[in-house]
């Protein structure tokens, strides 16, 4: 995630693990919810699979880009960067240069991205604001105010709903709409439940999840909260590019395709891979 003040790459690393191990307990959402809103996790426990990922293509990425979000619609890139000063979201071809960019004023700090129809949805940290954009322009329409942090951002359309993390294990069903909850679950992996859920990405009946500090993604059962796989995505850099980036954060699902588009924060290269099972 995360940092407050202008900084340089290396410090943010620094700054932002300190800021965030004091307020990873702290979240909240938009609306007051009844006990009918709010899903458990799943009491049977399920035991999720290992899987792994196999690289398929490199792309070029920008290596000043501290990424948040990220979404793939048609042959078009979204992006959506952070830090206090330098947040900024962006949109161009795949493998590309950002045909349009646009910077979050200060104190803003960029966080998830969706698109949904014609429409941009972008989270900001803890300024506790969304902001919609036009998708062409990417040009900010209004602001809905939440409550408590904005990490990962996802939209299923199926289910009608934008799915949002705030670091804690919870996840907020959000009507696209105007941003109002829905309903909450929280993610357990075997029982246990998991925080630091980071970028979000969406596919059918299934959300994917980056889990800060971590080269894992998990695969998340929304309905349930069961965390049905995790899915280890280590090694993607070499030595030399990890010294300079920071964490995986990033995944973007190719339309139509069994392939998704993954990278990190200050990473030079985004990678589109498979998710494929390492067996029992």
């Amino acid at each position: 995630m995360r940092g407050v003040i202008k900084r340089t790459r290396k410090a943010a690393a620094t700054v932002l693990t300190v800021a965030l191990a004091v307020a990873a307990g702290a979240c909240g959402t938009a609306q007051e919810e009844t006990s009918s809103q709010r899903t458990p996790g799943n009491a049977a426990n399920t035991v999720p699979e290992n899987w792994t990922v196999e690289v398929v293509d490199v792309l070029p990425h920008d290596p000043e880009a501290f990424t948040q979000g990220l979404e793939i619609v048609g042959d078009t890139l979204y992006e959506s960067t952070g830090l206090v000063g330098e947040s900024t979201v962006r949109k161009g071809p795949l493998g590309g240069e950002p045909t349009v960019t646009v910077s979050l004023p200060e104190p803003l700090f960029g966080e998830g991205i969706t698109v949904v129809d014609s429409r941009v949805w972008q989270l900001t940290w803890r300024s506790g604001i969304a902001v919609e954009r036009d998708r062409e322009t990417l040009a900010e329409l209004r602001r809905v105010r939440y409550d408590g942090e904005g990490w990962g951002l996802c939209h299923q359309a199926d289910a009608g709903r934008l799915v949002m993390s705030d670091g804690s294990p919870t996840l907020t069903f959000r009507d696209p709409r105007d941003f109002s909850v829905l309903g909450t679950v929280e993610v357990t992996d075997s029982g246990v439940a998991v925080d630091e859920l980071n970028e979000l990405e969406c596919v059918g009946d299934t959300v994917y999840a980056n889990v800060w500090h971590s080269d894992d993604i998990l695969r998340i059962d929304p309905e349930t909260g069961e965390v049905t796989a995790r899915i280890d995505a280590s090694g993607l850099l070499t030595p030399e590019e990890a010294a300079d980036a920071d964490v995986l954060n990033g995944i973007a699902a190719f339309p139509d395709s069994d392939r998704f588009l993954v990278t990190g924060k200050l990473w030079p290269r985004m990678f589109a891979v498979r998710f494929v099972p390492t067996g029992p």
